[in-house]
């Protein structure tokens, strides 16, 4: 039968009915996924999108003397920053313009501004220059900027879009008694794109992009507890990444405080009495070289003998840790890693080197009296002392028989010391090439803690050398090509005859341990050296009866609301199997020091009835250079040391500094001990911590003056 117009009209319209029917069918199955199956996982990749977090970052956490004085602190500075949202608006003329105005109102170079916009990520970017943070963040291009900068930005919005001027904190080091401390305190500066990368495969929240920290001193040793936890702006963002407005704010968490044990009253007397003393020396003149002393660098260690803790130590040459703080020039840089200047940069106390000279015979005495000496065993201490083809001889004191052990350290004599040293190689040592025989006194400098590092808790700490038989081996292994090079090469103008003979008796047996080296090692020459810090630590287990202490800085940890989450408590590190009676022996010997001996003319009307010094003078000799002087000297309570490398004779170059410290210590008046004039109330260290008031006060310690 054949279907009419009118029947496949309505054919038709049924088959668009049902496509369209199954189309609104299948928009609505995707709909309803959409919105109700996937509503939450796409709801939260639109808010994703929308929503960005910039970093707040967290104020730093103070640093304290054991008073309770800042050391280190916080204050509001100026920042320039450029938003790159607003700037990316910009026709590439215009933006141009506008980085030249910014680089001139900051007083730098439009590509040094560019450097600092770039992405640390981006092709051409400068790692420590280039931004590390996030992208919808401003992008600090000068900080610590003046006052008349921040509001010519500020007053002049028009000619600086997207240019911020915020005030940031920065460090700052109230310096009180006007102290330097820049080694101890150490500096900040931006964290390294690795830094960051290892920071976030550990899941560390406490870093990001931005951030800055520690690089020396206790802000680096510290820098996890003085950062705090930065907290997070979120920002409501254009689908072309544009901020159009705010959205919510998670506010920073501040560091926390750092107690030092350090009194900031001590450390301005043993920094200007350490400046001084090498500006003294520089003035006066040099008998032996015909020429001024060079004292081209020193440092001094102030340690509570029973605990390890620095009460104060200082570092010459020295800089201004305000230096860092807004970025340092390429130029400063230069100045604190330059030989010329002395290495600014480097601390004495605790990264310095040198040969302890005459402070080394305590311990050598120590030694000989656990290895087969007795305190009534004399020897010669004879004008000089033939060992092989060569007169060692006395630099500090002439000939005076036969003294004892006692005596010998009253008056530093060399060749009683040489006396001993070369017994032991004799009878221990005299093979040469035996790299393993036994030398007693070799073993009791080991026993002291000299050769290794401290643990003193700054970063950096150099560990000192114990010339022995083995590294002398090793020594010899690592020069031997050079040295033998040059002795089969024919000897040039620029070899000198000396340089060429060594290095002919180096390529021969330069492994070999002689008497020479034996003797040289009792007195604390040739190749070994110590830190100050070091011979500090010694020789306050001669004064606590042998413990060896890691030396401490930081005391305790504090919250900002006041609160100790931690005392840092001195560490033992070991103890030297030295019998008391030893001990007792050498402390009556450096007594002597004190009031008969070689420290004595500096010490002239010093109460030492009521304050008992122990001291002990050294000059070291080193070839080339003029002698380093050393006083190192404690008392029950505390250990002075200082040294003065190329300033003359121990108690000539250190023995009035050295006076006025103790006088600050004790409150020495003339003659007198007046205890209320001691720099430390009660002239003993504080037990408790400084007291931190819920306005943000910090008060001294309970019973403790100011």
């Amino acid at each position: 039968m054949a279907v009419s117009g009118s029947q496949r009209s309505r054919l038709r319209l049924i088959v668009v009915q049902a496509l369209v029917f199954s189309l609104f069918a299948t928009l609505f199955v995707r709909l309803y996924y959409l919105q109700v199956v996937g509503g939450e996982g796409y709801q939260a990749q639109a808010a994703d999108q929308s929503v960005r977090d910039i970093v707040v970052q967290p104020q730093r956490g103070l640093v304290v003397d054991a008073m309770g004085r800042p050391l280190v602190a916080n204050r509001l500075s100026w920042v320039v920053s450029v938003d790159r949202n607003v700037v990316s608006k910009l026709s590439a003329v215009e933006r141009e313009k506008l980085v030249a105005r910014v680089s001139d109102v900051v007083g730098l170079k439009p590509r040094q501004v560019e450097r600092r916009l770039a992405d640390c990520g981006d092709d051409g970017a400068v790692a420590g220059v280039c931004w590390n943070g996030s992208p919808f963040q401003p992008v600090p291009v000068a900080d610590d900027v003046g006052q008349d900068v921040a509001l010519r930005v500020l007053e002049q919005p028009e000619d600086y879009p997207g240019v911020l001027a915020e005030q940031q904190n920065v460090r700052a080091y109230p310096s009180p008694f006007g102290v330097n401390m820049a080694h101890l305190l150490g500096y900040l500066s931006p964290i390294t794109e690795e830094e960051f990368d290892r920071a976030s495969a550990k899941d560390d929240l406490s870093l990001n992009g931005a951030s800055v920290v520690g690089r020396a001193g206790v802000e680096k040793q510290y820098d996890e507890w003085l950062r705090g936890m930065p907290g997070y702006k979120r920002v409501a963002v254009d689908s072309m990444g544009r901020v159009v407005g705010d959205d919510s704010e998670i506010a920073s968490t501040p560091g926390d405080t750092l107690v030092t044990s350090i009194n900031a009253k001590v450390q301005g007397v043993v920094e200007r009495e350490l400046a001084r003393s090498i500006a003294t020396q520089r003035a006066t003149f040099d008998p032996v070289t015909g020429r001024n002393y060079a004292a081209d660098s020193g440092a001094t260690v102030v340690m509570e003998a029973d605990t390890g803790r620095i009460v104060a130590m200082a570092s010459q040459p020295t800089y201004d840790p305000d230096v860092w703080v807004g970025g340092i020039s390429s130029e400063e840089l230069s100045g604190l890693y330059s030989e010329k200047a002395g290495t600014p940069l480097l601390s004495r106390a605790t990264q310095g080197q040198f040969a302890p000279g005459s402070t080394w015979k305590p311990f050598m005495t120590a030694a000989a009296l656990s290895n087969g000496y007795r305190t009534d065993t004399t020897l010669a201490c004879s004008s000089g002392l033939q060992v092989g083809n060569r007169v060692f001889k006395n630099y500090e004191s002439g000939a005076y028989g036969n003294i004892t052990f006692a005596k010998a350290l009253e008056v530093s004599c060399n060749t009683f010391f040489y006396r001993v040293g070369y017994d032991f190689w004799q009878r221990l040592g005299s093979d040469v090439a035996d790299v393993d025989a036994f030398d007693p006194l070799v073993e009791g400098a080991k026993l002291f803690g000299f050769g290794s590092e401290t643990g003193v808790d700054l970063p950096g700490e150099a560990p000192g050398r114990i010339a022995d038989r083995t590294w002398k081996r090793s020594y010899y292994e690592s020069q031997k090509d050079y040295y033998c090079g040059l002795a089969d090469a024919p000897q040039d103008a620029e070899t000198s005859d000396f340089v060429y003979k060594f290095a002919r008796e180096f390529c021969i047996e330069g492994f070999a341990y002689r008497a020479g080296d034996a003797v040289n090692f009792a007195i604390g020459q040739g190749d070994t050296i110590v830190t100050p810090l070091q011979l500090a630590r010694a020789y306050a287990a001669l004064a606590n009866g042998g413990t060896l202490w890691e030396p401490r800085i930081g005391k305790a940890i504090v919250s900002p609301e006041g609160k100790v989450l931690q005392r840092i408590q001195p560490k033992k590190q070991g103890s030297v199997p030295v019998s008391d009676k030893t001990l007792d022996y050498i402390d009556t010997a450096l007594q002597g020091v004190s009031t008969r001996g070689t420290m004595n003319w500096k010490l002239i009307g010093f109460p030492l009835d009521e304050v008992k010094i122990r001291a002990k003078t050294g000059s070291a000799e080193v070839y080339g250079k003029q002698s380093t002087g050393w006083v190192a000297s404690y008392t029950e309570d505390y250990v002075v040391v200082q040294m003065i490398s190329q300033g003359g004779t121990g108690s000539g170059s250190n023995g009035d500094a050295v006076r006025k410290i103790w006088e600050t210590l004790y409150g020495v008046d003339g003659d007198r001990v007046v205890p209320a004039k001691a720099a430390i109330p009660g002239t003993k260290p504080p037990k408790q911590l400084p007291s931190f008031q819920p306005d943000g006060t910090i008060l001294p310690p309970q019973g403790e003056g100011k």
